[in-house]
Order: structure tokens, then sequence, then C-alpha cells
């Protein structure tokens, strides 16, 4: 794709977007269902929330706007309509972009570049909310429920936001959904769980490279999830609390150190550029449960102090993995990236400038749930452009934050007419003299 990424993205969704079950009947069929969903598009990429009327403004003032020539909109409707209209329409039918977003990627070689500890790819799942309310007025039949000790009663939905993850990679990758449901029980790791392992039914094979590691927080490291990964050919590497693991915990210091549980120390650099005492333990072969059939795991553990000998981080990690003084070091920052979900993916797009919790709009069937697809859809595509643009690379790293850069976004796109996303990429470079704009320092 390179740098006609963006041209693709928006071809592939009009296509499918074209093709998306039309709820209306009659005479009321002034905007293609097309133009409906890449209006909404359109707002979450931009992260503008007034995209289409400052469109509709200019295409009335000069005949031309900026959403029909970068989004390819014919006619643009207006926001209660595109909602009424959406409700219905199931966010799966739409999750096949993932895969064109994925596809970019490969051929970018940002997925073989995140190869970790033994050549493994790391896919990190954990949930997110991405809608509440305490309105009694304003929920769906999709919605969970929170019931609190005041008698109030929260409505959320919420969903695992799959990404691959690497140590040594800024950006992650997002993949295909899975939506948290009300029958997935009350209880947040029933709920999680369950969802997660429909999704491994669901996406096992399709992103199953035959070495793919599972990363996930404690909650994920019981047996039954355990076995699930192994099924589907996934190996695994889960956080695991003492706290909640205690036999395994007990089993594990009842070991006999330099044969049962082995030890390794480093002294390294830290982030502060501030010397830190890497301690690092592991043992193979130990029971995850106090059963009879109790899965057989490898554990390692690595606590970080300072010169003081104060503890800075602690944390444990079950895995399938055999672990070794080879590889310890490299599997423990592998578990360690499962942050990369929550920093470089939900805190992202909760506030950077994506506004995950916002509500876009509810509605009474899967309106919530499509505008969320078309949200990550968005943050994938705008890592993509950073992977595969080189021109949206450079305006990005001159620009700086992505608030920064949507506040930007939206002033051009207000004002200005482009008559392509390479107009747009080749305006912002001039005014910022960058890229072949750069002044040449004598």
């Amino acid at each position: 794709m390179n740098k006609h990424c963006f041209d693709h993205v928006i071809g592939r969704f009009r296509t499918l977007a074209a093709a998306l079950p039309d709820p209306r009947t009659g005479d009321n069929t002034r905007y293609s269902m097309e133009d409906i969903a890449l209006s909404a598009f359109a707002v979450f990429f931009t992260q503008c929330p007034s995209f289409l009327g400052f469109q509709r403004a200019m295409s009335q003032a000069r005949g031309s706007d900026n959403a029909q020539s970068l989004f390819k909109i014919g006619s643009v409707p207006c926001d209660n309509h595109i909602r009424q209209i959406l409700d219905p329409i199931a966010p799966t039918l739409l999750f096949s972009l993932f895969d064109d977003l994925y596809q970019g990627f490969d051929q970018a070689g940002l997925l073989e570049a995140m190869r970790a500890v033994g050549q493994t790819r790391l896919i990190a799942l954990d949930a997110t909310w991405y809608y509440s309310s305490q309105s009694k007025d304003i929920h769906c039949p999709n919605c969970s429920c929170q019931r609190h000790a005041d008698g109030r009663t929260t409505h959320f939905h919420s969903a695992i936001t799959p990404v691959i993850v690497s140590p040594g990679q800024g950006q992650v990758v997002p993949l295909r959904p899975e939506f948290i449901l009300p029958q997935d029980g009350q209880v947040k790791q029933d709920c999680e769980i369950n969802a997660a392992k429909r999704w491994l039914a669901a996406h096992a094979e399709r992103y199953a490279t035959g070495n793919d590691t599972l990363l996930g927080d404690d909650l994920y490291a019981h047996q039954p999830f355990c076995r699930q990964v192994l099924l589907h050919g996934f190996h695994f590497l889960f956080t695991c609390k003492p706290s909640s693991h205690a036999h395994l915990s007990g089993w594990v210091e009842g070991l006999e150190p330099g044969r049962g549980r082995h030890t390794l120390k480093e002294r390294v650099k830290g982030p502060s550029n501030h010397w830190e005492h890497h301690q690092y333990r592991w043992a193979n072969g130990v029971p995850l449960t106090d059963r009879e059939d109790a899965l057989q795991v490898n554990w390692c553990e690595l606590t970080v102090t300072d010169e003081q000998g104060q503890v800075l981080y602690r944390n444990s990690f079950i895995t399938d993995w055999e672990v070794n003084a080879g590889n310890v070091a490299g599997l423990v920052a592998a578990g360690r990236a499962r942050w990369k979900i929550e920093n470089e993916n939900n805190n992202v797009l909760k506030t950077k400038g994506y506004h995950l919790e916002h509500n876009f709009g509810h509605g009474q069937k899967h309106l919530a749930s499509l505008l969320l697809t078309m949200n990550l859809l968005a943050f994938g595509l705008h890592t993509l452009l950073e992977v595969a643009d080189g021109s949206y690379r450079l305006v990005r790293a001159a620009v700086g934050p992505r608030c920064r850069f949507f506040q930007h976004l939206e002033a051009l796109t207000t004002y200005l007419f482009f008559e392509t996303w390479e107009r747009l990429l080749d305006f912002m470079m001039r005014g910022l003299k960058i890229g072949p704009y750069e002044v040449q320092k004598s």
C-alpha cells in the first residue's frame, strides 16, 4: 500500500459499506449506505465532532468539500440520520477491514519486526469499557449492568480489544475485537474470560502463524483458559500474582534453590539512566492448582531494585515456554509488554484524542459497538499511516502528540479544500518546513 494506504482503506471501506443491509423502506433513501457509514468513520478518523457540519457548510459555499474528496462521500447526512440508520448494523460486518489493516502492517514489515523472544508473536488481551451511563433511560439489551450499594445502576458496554505488541516497538497492531455481552456473567472475570474464549474460537486460526503467544493479566492465568489456549495451538504468558495463586507460589518457594528453582542476577541501566539490579527466578513444571489434574506450567519472576536495595518492580508470570537462563529475561520482557495494550492502546484511545469512553451514540441494537469498531479502525489506520506513509510519519513527528495532530487536521479541513489525502499532507509538510520543504541551514 505504501503512501496510498489511506485511499486503499477508504476504498475498501466504501465497498463493504455498499453491501451493508439497508433498513430503510420506501423513498427515504436519499443517502447511500456507503455515504452514511463513511460519514461516521470520517468523524472518528478526524476526531472532529463537527467535521460533517463543517463540510456541509464548505460544500454550500464552494460546491466541494473534504468529505467528498478525502472520504469519497457523495452527500453528507445529518448526525441523527446516521445514528438511526446504523443502529441495526452488526459491527462484525466491518471486521474484514481489520484484516486489510493487518495485511498493510505485514506488507510494511512491522509484523515480522515485532517478533519477540524465541521469534514468537505476542498478542495481548484485555477488556475495556467504551460506554457507561447511570441514566435509567439510556440503555439497551446489549448493556451490562453494575449495581452499586447505594442503589444506583451503571449500564455499560465493554469489549476485548486484542493487539499485537512487542517490547521493542512503540506501535501496537489492532486485531478484531470481541464484545462482552450481558449473558457472559456478572463477575468481571467470568465476563472477560468467556469473551476471550469466544475470541479464541473465532480467530485463533485467522491469526495463527505457528509461533504465537497470548499475553494477559492475572485473571487469564487460570487452568481452563490456559488449556483453551494450548488447544488452539497458542503459547501463553500470563501475569500470575502470588495472592491469587497461593498453591503455585507455595510450591515454588518450597523448591530447592539451584535445582528446582533457579536464579539469575544482572546489573543494568534503567530508563532514567540509573543502575538497577534485576533478579530473575524461575522454575519449570510446577502445578497451576492443587487439583489432581493440575496443569503443569513454568514460572518466572523479576524483582528490580535500585542501588540502595529499594524494590522498584516485582512481578511473576506463568507460561508453557520452558524457562532457562538464556530466555528468562526475554520472557519477562515479553510479559511486561502486556502493558502496551493499556498504555499504547486503551489509554491512547481514552485520553490521546480518540475519546473512547465518550457517548457518540447508544441506540437500541448495535450502534454503540458499531461506533466503537469504527473508532478502533480509525486508530488502526492512523497507526498504519505512521508505519507505511513517509509523509504522514514526518508530519506526526513534527506536530507531536496525537491530540495536537487532530487539532491541525480539524483546522485545515474546516477552512481549506484538499483534492486528495496526499495534497493535505503535502500542504502540512510545506507549512512545517519538513521533508522536501525543509529549509537548508547554511
